[in-house]
């Protein structure tokens, strides 16, 4: 039987879960935890009215006096301009450059998703994150999941491949861990929650959901939360969930991102306070 998107299934699907507060004990203690999520970040331009200019802008704000984020993220045609920018910010070989295919609608379009995947890399992107197709999923097609990510992975080569599965989208925490699954074993790099351009984005249910079935399988996946983490809170949280799940050390940009614009903003005013 197909599965129900979220936006048609019972809103009690994800039990309720628990997050630990935060609590910082000094100013001190907040910056260096500013300083760590901003190590973590894919700081990202993904507005649909983004243009080289804009681009370029944000890669220059890459290069904080107090760190700089793990990558940027924008569309492809925006790669040679990101690639010139961290150039010119000193940031070469510092940040990487991300980019999205299938992006941000998830079809089953395996050529179109190959394609875009193959236009990022030809101009240079080090990342890609491509949306899965969670549509055929609801329809019980796990195939088109699996294939996808098989064949994005192969042309990826050894450049990450993080795979979105818009989980605010699916209607329980099975068909979230299901997708992820699919994607693990067709080799994905991360998993990623969401495009940030659906209604529901990250949740911390999803997140631990995700995070579990890396745990489970064994096997070097990171994990990406992206849609909605605004200020340090949010992203504490789903660092405390991830060293739960995960053990303690696990998050590192190896292994943890969170793809953001305007956290940027919320971090920098932390570390600025006087």
């Amino acid at each position: 039987m197909p599965l129900q998107p979220a936006s048609a299934a019972n809103p009690a699907t994800f039990a309720i879960l628990y997050i630990r507060p935060n609590r910082l004990g000094s100013m001190e203690d907040t910056r260096q935890m500013a300083a760590r999520v901003l190590s973590l970040m894919d700081l990202t331009r993904l507005e649909d009215d983004a243009d080289d200019g804009q681009v370029r802008a944000l890669c220059a704000r890459a290069a904080t006096r107090f760190g700089h984020p793990a990558a940027v993220c924008v569309y492809p045609h925006f790669v040679p301009a990101a690639r010139d920018a961290l150039d010119r910010a000193g940031l070469s070989g510092d940040v990487a450059v991300a980019t999205v295919a299938n992006f941000p609608e998830g079809g089953s379009d395996l050529k179109l998703a190959l394609l875009d995947t193959e236009q990022g890399l030809e101009r240079g992107a080090d990342e890609v994150d491509v949306v899965f197709p969670w549509r055929a999923l609801l329809a019980g097609d796990e195939a088109a999941g699996a294939d996808l990510v098989t064949e994005c992975k192969a042309i990826c080569g050894a450049r990450k491949l993080k795979v979105i599965l818009e989980s605010g989208m699916l209607p329980d925490a099975h068909a979230v861990r299901r997708a992820g699954e699919i994607a693990i074993n067709a080799g994905a790099d991360f998993l990623k929650t969401s495009t940030g351009k659906v209604a529901a984005g990250a949740s911390p249910e999803a997140a631990r959901t995700m995070l579990e079935a890396i745990r489970d399988s064994g096997r070097p996946v990171g994990f990406k939360v992206s849609g909605g983490v605004r200020t340090l809170a949010d992203a504490r949280q789903y660092m405390q969930i991830a060293e739960d799940v995960m053990g303690p050390g696990w998050v590192s940009p190896a292994t943890f991102r969170i793809g953001a614009s305007g956290l940027l903003d919320a971090l920098l005013g932390e570390l600025e306070a006087k």
